[in-house]
């Protein structure tokens, strides 16, 4: 709905369409057609800086080896984060075809290797642009909750009934004080008060599915 397909074939960009079956699913598909020896693997919502870039751009004049990570940065509500647990955030996402596969059935979704390779640093930053408002980034965070609370009931998990509140308390503490989200001002409070409530409610989720008769 917001011309997607026509700005990317406007550039002469390769544009596929298939039917949603997952993270993981969706990611090797797209894998399996690409035709470069390397795959840099991003998301919509991210963007490699200038630094990166140009590094980028060395790397391909280059010999690459191994497998390559980002340091990722999220822009949250127009705001860089850098704690909160949300930075330093390093992944492996320059890596070789073919010999790379995602894994995760329906969330957190990630990399497996046929062999070790040596991870080098990319130089410079992916900003991630992730939430532009509170509403956006609860509504999300409920969605993967529950996922997750699937993914949980499917691998036979149980939840006591503290867990919920414990979880909350817990991921609040974690993120705002021992992840230092208070040094994030008012953008911190609000991902450790989000996320907290996102906990409870993919404990919460995960009680109601256990009672649920199958």
């Amino acid at each position: 709905t917001d011309r997607t397909v026509d700005i990317c074939r406007s550039q002469g960009v390769t544009f596929i369409q298939r039917k949603w079956e997952g993270y993981s699913a969706a990611k090797n598909y797209l894998n399996e057609q690409c035709s470069s020896d390397y795959i840099f693997s991003i998301d919509a919502d991210e963007a490699p800086n200038k630094e990166m870039q140009d590094h980028l751009v060395e790397l391909k004049s280059g010999h690459m080896n191994g497998v390559y990570s980002v340091n990722r940065i999220t822009n949250y509500c127009g705001k860089w984060i850098r704690h909160s647990g949300w930075f330093p955030d390093v992944k492996i996402r320059l890596f070789p075809r073919g010999s790379a596969k995602w894994e995760g059935e329906l969330v957190h979704e990630e990399l497996s290797f046929d062999q070790d390779y040596p991870c080098t640093p990319l130089i410079g930053l992916l900003e991630h642009y992730s939430y532009y408002s509170a509403k956006e980034h609860r509504q999300r965070a409920d969605k993967y909750s529950e996922l997750t609370a699937q993914k949980y009931h499917e691998q036979g998990k149980k939840a006591g009934i503290f867990k919920p509140c414990v979880s909350g308390i817990s991921r609040f503490v974690s993120m705002y004080f021992l992840k230092k989200g208070i040094l994030d001002g008012r953008m911190g409070w609000q991902i450790a008060w989000i996320s907290a409530l996102s906990n409870v409610y993919k404990y919460s989720e995960l009680r109601r599915l256990n009672r649920s008769p199958n």
